[in-house]
């Protein structure tokens, strides 16, 4: 494999190891959820989230860093958002997780939503995204997903 083509492998690594992780999470949250409820398996989940990255950040603090000559952009505010989508993604998957779609179902329909929303953002540039024309192509990968998902849902079902 060229060299130019390590780093695509190792965001394709990271993005597949990511969904791996988040059904681990979901699963894990709704268990707490089950036996307490979804706000406590968000609270759960975020303490413990915090606790980790204090101590991280403590490790990565006792590494010399080099001084820094310029300031980057400013962050704009919406940045800071992401823990709020982050506790409401663990409780509305906590709750759904708990119902009879179970972890496949509710992982299904995620993607479809997390796809959908993507498109929505890449179309109209939220959240200072470029925007971009959706193609047929994007039409074709949105009904595979939905179908997909139909198919864990429905399989599901019955069982």
């Amino acid at each position: 494999m060229p060299a130019a083509q390590h780093p695509a492998l190792l965001y394709f690594i990271a993005a597949f190891a990511s969904g791996c992780v988040l059904a681990l999470m979901t699963h894990l949250n709704g268990l707490m959820s089950f036996y307490s409820n979804a706000m406590f398996a968000s609270w759960t989940a975020h303490a413990t989230g915090t606790v980790v990255s204090i101590v991280l950040l403590g490790l990565f603090a006792l590494k010399k860093k080099p001084a820094m000559t310029e300031t980057g952009p400013a962050i704009p505010w919406w940045a800071y958002l992401g823990g709020v989508f982050g506790a409401a993604t663990v409780v509305c998957a906590a709750l759904a997780v708990n119902s009879p779609l179970a972890l496949s179902g509710t992982i299904a329909i995620g993607l479809a939503s997390q796809v959908l929303f993507s498109l929505a953002a890449d179309y109209w540039g939220f959240f200072g995204l470029p925007s971009r024309r959706l193609d047929r192509r994007d039409l074709v990968v949105v009904g595979l997903i939905l179908a997909g998902g139909l198919l864990v849902i429905l399989s599901g079902a019955g069982a």
